[in-house]
């Protein structure tokens, strides 16, 4: 197994930082890795803000729900789907289809994703913070994005002061579907439910009984942030 192979499968959320600041040469690495990733059609449409301001962190860490090392990490950065740039050259450009947010939200995660194992390859962590999408329009007035530019998460990087359990996955029979789509045996999500319960219990913080079941059903049970379809529409996108 190679390193590139190691670091990806060790990845764990970090959420408690060390004071220590990110080089600028490390910075500037993970930047390039993420500009490296893959742009469906070579549109470019993601842009990321780099927040340094302490203000501006303190009221982004309310924003997302009171989480502490948004305000804490040594960096954070608020990644962006962005049809400004191509509305500033071409006015006529029709930037307000439903594919055209997909394309954004998929290459903000492909360009996130790079970011984050750059970072992981250099002994840093990090983890994504969607909380930002639960005051949206009001971490979109902060940051001062132009129509066809609108949030969709934040990242938290730094020097890792945990070291956490490695939480498990699906595995890989019960994601992976050979030519047709095959139905759920629920007998699979009642062993990696225990696995879950167990991971809960013992883990070295955030004890909890529940089941990943459990976990998933009260979050699909009710209204997932409804604001975000109005904020999109209001930014230009997601029109049709």
């Amino acid at each position: 197994m190679n390193s590139t192979i190691q670091t990806i499968l060790n990845h764990r959320s970090i959420r408690k930082f060390r004071s220590e600041a990110i080089s600028s040469e490390q910075l500037q690495t993970i930047i390039q890795a993420g500009l490296a990733a893959s742009s469906s059609s070579m549109l470019q449409v993601v842009s990321i803000v780099r927040v340094t301001n302490l203000e501006k962190r303190k009221r982004l860490a309310q924003y997302a729900g009171n989480q502490a090392y948004v305000e804490s990490a040594a960096e954070f950065l608020v990644f962006c789907i962005d049809y400004q740039r191509h509305i500033s050259i071409n006015p006529n450009v029709q930037a307000d289809f439903t594919e055209l947010t997909l394309i954004g939200a998929v290459d903000s995660g492909i360009m996130a994703q790079n970011c984050l194992l750059a970072a992981e390859s250099m002994g840093l962590g990090g983890v994504y913070i969607g909380g930002l999408r639960n005051n949206a329009e009001q971490v979109d007035a902060l940051l001062e994005l132009p129509q066809g530019s609108a949030v969709l998460f934040g990242m938290c990087l730094g020097h890792p002061d945990q070291s956490p359990e490695i939480k498990p996955r699906l595995p890989a029979h019960v994601i992976v579907h050979e030519n047709q789509y095959e139905p759920l045996n629920l007998d699979d999500i009642q062993h990696y439910d225990q696995t879950m319960q167990s991971y809960y219990a013992n883990r070295s913080s955030n004890q909890k009984q529940s089941t990943w079941s459990q976990d998933v059903c009260s979050k699909l049970s009710g209204e997932s942030r409804p604001h975000i379809l109005p904020y999109l529409n209001s930014k230009g996108l997601t029109k049709r």
